[in-house]
């Protein structure tokens, strides 16, 4: 299988002077400790399935000041517990939460510049995630949905995952 290591900034998208670039970055799934997590990390590094990653947003201001990405995603609350695990497998609906933190720089591998925003970014994001629902049933409403949504809210664009997962596809 190939892999796909697209860089950071994509060519085609240059955002306007005073923007916020918008990206959506991949990690693999959380699990608990030993065998379960095991799997899930030989599952992203073989790029076996698209399915099996946790995706986030980030921001930057277009500046691109290292120390200022802002990352948002959604994910159970507790997603190493086997219990989250089980539910996730059986479609019932765990606790979810919805994170915002801060990291250096933005990820050098499975980072994919999909947009910018003009609007107040903060603004935009705490009114999105005050109206998220934080019940997480895997598959219909997780990380992809919350992905989504915000890029939609944040750039206009709709189901940018579907657009990351084909040119993932053409490239492997």
């Amino acid at each position: 299988m190939g892999g796909l290591n697209l860089p950071v900034t994509n060519p085609i998208i240059k955002p306007p002077l005073g923007a916020n670039n918008v990206y959506v970055a991949a990690v693999p799934l959380r699990a608990a400790s030993g065998p379960p997590q095991l799997v899930m990390s030989a599952a992203y590094s073989l790029y076996l399935s698209w399915d099996l990653q946790h995706f986030m947003v980030l921001t930057t201001p277009s500046a691109k000041l290292p120390s200022q990405v802002s990352v948002f995603d959604f994910q159970p609350q507790d997603p190493e517990s086997i219990s989250a695990a089980l539910a996730a497998v059986s479609g019932r609906k765990i606790p979810g939460v919805v994170q915002t933190r801060k990291m250096k720089k933005l990820p050098k591998t499975r980072c994919w510049m999909v947009g910018s925003c003009n609007l107040d970014v903060a603004d935009t994001i705490h009114k999105f995630n005050s109206n998220w629902d934080t019940d997480l049933i895997v598959g219909q409403h997780d990380c992809r949905h919350y992905t989504n949504g915000l890029v939609e809210c944040l750039t206009g664009e709709k189901y940018v995952l579907d657009r990351l997962k084909i040119s993932q596809n053409s490239i492997s």
